[in-house]
């Protein structure tokens, strides 16, 4: 059984985190949160710790591993901009880190964890549930086993809509989330970069606070993207039924359906990196250098390949910002 910390207790994501390390026999020692509304844990892990201060959390754990405990992994939850600093404090006291998507905001940032692996002996694992899922691993075989020079033709749409909370969270702030691409994205750009190679080409066509648009060359794909969290821009007899999530992904015409099987995804990202299979910090800096360059290009407009969604009327910011 492995002893775990976790930091970012009371997000969106954590529960996922908490359901796999039970799940896979482990144990929780402490977490922590700004906020205390985390009475989840008591339906895994109701005698663990937990600490709302980050100065008594620290104090926690080095009496802890100074009491001849060891802390074998940190599972870090926290937002974006956060990332990186928490990843530090894990490795610091010499355990690997298991981090949320996207693993940092720049491609430098990977650099000094790097350092960091080495000056401690300890490992970062990605979250990059999608390489785990049946569908995008059968895609992944199908372009493997195609003529080598066969360049796929691919499109990728993804919307998930957001409330007016949205803006006020550090989610609407591009330094903190890294923006539409980096925050709803990532993973969906680690994938396409899995499957077909390294980029040649990375266009963007428009970029807001609700959406973004682009379109990327890689070594054997030519992908045209598009994201959102404005439901207005989900398919209009989608928006009739009530849906407020579209996604799809489309293969030389032909659509990958990928809607289920994401359930327990984090339970299995948990179980390949406890068997030394999990996807290291080398494996980040394709899919962070692409939000990376995405977050600072200036849009082009409609110009050039790209996706039928980018052609929507544009919305106001809520705010007016």
């Amino acid at each position: 059984m492995k002893n775990f910390a976790l930091i970012g207790a009371a997000g969106y994501i954590a529960p996922r985190h908490l359901k796999a390390i039970k799940d896979t026999g482990n144990n929780l020692v402490a977490s922590l949160d700004r906020f205390d509304s985390v009475g989840i844990i008591d339906s895994y892990f109701p005698d663990s710790n937990f600490f709302t201060e980050f100065e008594r959390f620290d104090r926690f754990i080095d009496k802890y591993i100074r009491s001849d405990n060891k802390l074998d992994y940190t599972s870090v939850c926290t937002p974006n901009y956060l990332h990186d600093s928490h990843i530090r404090f894990g490795l610091r006291h010499g355990s690997d880190v298991i981090c949320e998507k996207p693993l940092v905001l720049n491609p430098w940032n990977i650099d000094g964890l790097k350092e960091m692996e080495k000056d401690y002996g300890s490992k970062v694992w990605n979250i990059f549930q999608l390489r785990l899922h049946p569908a995008i691993i059968a895609l992944k075989k199908k372009v493997e086993e195609a003529p080598k020079d066969k360049i796929f033709e691919f499109d990728l749409t993804y919307i998930t809509s957001r409330g007016n909370w949205y803006y006020q969270s550090w989610k609407g702030d591009t330094a903190k989330s890294g923006g539409i691409a980096t925050n709803i994205g990532v993973h969906f750009y680690d994938m396409l970069s899995w499957i077909f190679g390294k980029v040649k080409t990375n266009v963007v066509h428009v970029h807001t606070h609700d959406r973004a648009a682009g379109f990327l060359e890689f070594d054997r794909a030519k992908v045209r993207w598009f994201l959102s969290i404005n439901a207005d821009t989900i398919p209009e007899e989608l928006r009739a039924q009530g849906k407020r999530t579209y996604r799809s992904m489309n293969i030389e015409g032909e659509e990958i359906e990928f809607s289920d099987g994401f359930t327990d995804l984090h339970t299995t990202s948990y179980k390949e990196i406890l068997a030394g299979r999990g996807f290291g910090l080398d494996e980040a800096y394709a899919s962070i250098g692409i939000v990376h360059d995405i977050r600072h290009a200036t849009p082009i407009g409609l110009q050039g390949d790209y996706h039928p969604f980018a052609k929507q009327a544009l919305a106001k910011h809520p705010f007016g910002y």
